[in-house]
């Protein structure tokens, strides 16, 4: 076999006892996960914004952001709830390039994860000190669940994670809301079938232990947009594509049927200025049509300081070294519209 064993890793326990959340934020933490729980739920017609870096690369410029995302927040309270993204994985199609903090703390130094998980612990816990905001990451490493569970108010599954046992498994025991996204191909029964076996109560292996969970009533789906077998990117937010989902909730029992848009990857062709346009296109559809106003929860939005993206030797603060992302200036002026038609 070719696995080398490096360094044996903490334990979360251990993690968690040197990088504590301080009792009067888990108290906050409670009240935020409530409160995007009745979004999903539909006791609240607040509108989720999940925004933020494509990955969160330097704990500096990530806290820069979710600061001045903070300060917008307060403007926006009363139609808003904005999620901070803070994905510290980032998947790779090929399994080359940079794979996010957890691998690499220095994007131009050799992974360390046991230093990456240090550094991403670290990070979340200063931006929620500093903006008492509580953000999003991805689940690209279900056994790493207990390492940050703590700290995240909402979960997504990628693409290409959405059909893993283990992934849906995991997800079946949070309480809070977790988004499956479509597969890369657009099958919409796949990703429907993860909030199936999300929502449903399971018994598995999980770190070393058999567990069983309750299932999370509040897995919904993301909508991100396909690829063809050409490899050309096939958009799923228009008002016919929601109408289809609609129709496929409406023959299943799922609890709380709800979708958030991706406003990026394949929804524009990775093409990131296009996101203020596609998601004018989803306020106007949930304004046109009341069902799709109940399914349509929220957006996610590819945002940082700089716009678009550069090399990882790049050093042009809060500019994305993967993904391209909205400048900030034009990402307060969105969140400003979003707010207007909610």
């Amino acid at each position: 076999m070719s696995f080398h064993y490096i360094k044996k890793a903490i334990t979360p326990q251990e993690l968690l006892e040197h990088y504590a959340l301080p009792k009067e934020l888990r108290e906050l933490k409670k009240q935020r996960d409530r409160e995007i729980r009745d979004v999903i739920k539909g006791d609240s017609d607040k509108f989720l914004v999940i925004i933020g870096p494509c990955s969160a690369d330097n704990e500096s410029s990530v806290c820069d952001y979710v600061s001045r995302l903070a300060k917008v927040q307060e403007k926006v309270k009363d139609s808003l709830i904005l999620i901070p993204r803070i994905y510290t994985n980032k998947p790779r199609t090929t399994g080359e390039g940079y794979k996010g903090m957890l691998h690499q703390p220095d994007p131009e130094k050799a992974p360390d994860l046991l230093e990456g998980l240090i550094a991403i612990r670290k990070m979340h816990l200063r931006a929620i000190k500093e903006t008492y905001l509580f953000a999003a990451d991805e689940m690209l490493y279900p056994e790493n669940l207990p390492y940050m569970e703590d700290l995240l108010s909402y979960v997504a599954v990628g693409a290409r994670s959405v059909e893993d046992q283990q992934h849906r498994l995991a997800i079946s025991g949070m309480d809070i809301p977790a988004g499956m996204k479509n597969p890369t191909s657009g099958d919409f029964s796949v990703m429907l079938n993860s909030c199936i076996a999300a929502q449903g109560g399971h018994t598995f292996f999980f770190r070393g232990w058999e567990v069983k969970t309750d299932g999370n009533p509040y897995t919904h789906t993301i909508l991100r947009g396909a690829v063809n077998k050409h490899g050309q990117c096939i958009p799923n937010y228009h008002y016919e594509d929601l109408q289809i989902l609609m129709e496929k909730y409406s023959q299943l029992n799922l609890k709380n049927p709800a979708t958030i848009i991706d406003a990026n990857h394949s929804n524009s062709n990775k093409r990131y200025d296009q996101q203020p346009r596609i998601v004018h296109e989803i306020l106007n559809n949930r304004l046109h049509d009341k069902d799709i106003q109940k399914l349509v929860k929220g957006v996610m939005i590819e945002s940082y300081i700089e716009p678009g993206n550069q090399g990882i030797h790049g050093h042009v603060y809060g500019k994305s070294i993967t993904d391209a992302c909205l400048g900030w200036e034009e990402s307060e002026k969105l969140i400003d519209l979003i707010a207007e038609h909610i």
